[in-house]
């Protein structure tokens, strides 16, 4: 007797599961595609020979979605290596992120985004949103990336933004989460209704089978051309670009709601001294009292703040890293476009 695939067992057993022969199948196909019941040809192999540039296919790949959706996650699990900070906190990335993955004969460039924003207009987040539809014009393919289940008016604005010219897959992220699978038949139909979607991928980007299987899927959607970079090549952003993010990263997880997210990180000095990277970086805060949270009693959080960075720092370059941290107030700064932009946000 084979076993039964989830959508199968969960369908028998949940009373008020779809019944609907298309969407069944269509559920089962997607369902398919996970781990457990992929088969060899699904997953994108990897050849240890040279590719020549004949062979070669490379594009680019935009992920988007609303903000804490866990885009930046799975941009590290794509790429195979943190190049962009994540927290709980909303709207944490803040740039536009390339990251490289080659597999065989296929260059992904992944572009990451940072989740659209509806609820404020200042500054920053005008110039984030640009940010996201920059990115979603020029690329070979889409991951519109949701929780599984889940759409609400955040998740249709990011849909909004799709161009019909470019093939988008559904990604459905999370999906270790979902109790009831039974209930992502309609769901997956109410989506498809939504957008002409080129495929459905339940999945969670903490799973690195999922992303193996992620890799062939993508991989079709890729025009054959030379390569763009180097195969060792992660990303196009500098290390003094990471030494920032990381500081910022920590900060936010650090002081939790408490400190608003338009604070923002600005490298000072990056020097190398042999095997030693001695950094200075400012903590910018909005207000006096923003000041007091990022410091800490007697100091405490700052130091923390600036203990953790420097040791995913040195893990990331392994190497030594020296990294001094001040805090600055400047009043309003993310409504002012002028000091936006000279803070280095597109």
């Amino acid at each position: 007797m084979q076993r039964p695939t989830p959508a199968q067992s969960d369908a028998a057993n949940e009373p008020g599961a779809a019944t609907d022969p298309v969407l069944d199948e269509m559920l089962a196909r997607a369902l398919g595609q996970l781990p457990a019941t992929a088969s060899a040809g699904d997953v994108l192999t990897v050849p240890s020979a040279p590719v020549n540039a004949s062979d070669q296919h490379c594009g680019f790949v935009a992920i988007v979605g609303k903000p804490n959706v866990g885009k930046s996650t799975l941009l590290n699990a794509l790429v195979g290596q943190k190049i962009s900070i994540t927290s709980r906190k909303a709207q944490t990335t803040r740039h536009r992120i390339t990251g490289y993955r080659t597999e065989g004969p296929h260059q992904f460039v992944f572009v990451d985004t940072p989740g659209f924003q509806t609820r404020h207009g200042n500054a920053l987040n005008r110039a984030l949103n640009k940010t996201v539809l920059g990115a979603v014009n020029d690329v070979d393919l889409i991951l519109f990336v949701v929780e599984a289940g889940q759409f609400n008016q955040a998740d249709a604005k990011v849909l909004d933004l799709l161009p019909a010219n470019v093939p988008a897959i559904l990604l459905a992220n999370k999906f270790d989460l979902v109790h009831r699978r039974g209930d992502l038949a309609p769901w997956l139909a109410s989506m498809q209704a939504k957008h002409a979607f080129a495929e459905f991928v339940p999945m969670s980007a903490k799973n690195a089978r999922d992303i193996e299987r992620l890799f062939g899927i993508c991989s079709k959607f890729l025009p054959q051309q030379p390569w763009m970079h180097d195969p060792e090549e992660l990303t196009d952003r500098s290390e003094r670009f990471m030494a920032a993010e990381m500081v910022r990263e920590k900060l936010f997880r650090l002081t939790g709601d408490e400190l608003p997210y338009t604070s923002t990180v600005i490298i000072d000095k990056f020097e190398q001294e042999g095997a030693l990277k001695r950094i200075a970086a400012t903590i910018v805060v909005e207000r006096e009292g923003h000041k007091g949270m990022v410091i800490g009693d007697k100091g405490e959080k700052l130091k923390r703040i600036g203990t953790e960075a420097r040791v995913e720092l040195e893990k990331l370059w392994d190497c030594k890293v020296f990294l001094e941290l001040w805090v600055k107030v400047r009043s309003g700064w993310a409504d002012d476009d002028a000091r936006v932009r000279s803070f280095g946000y597109e």
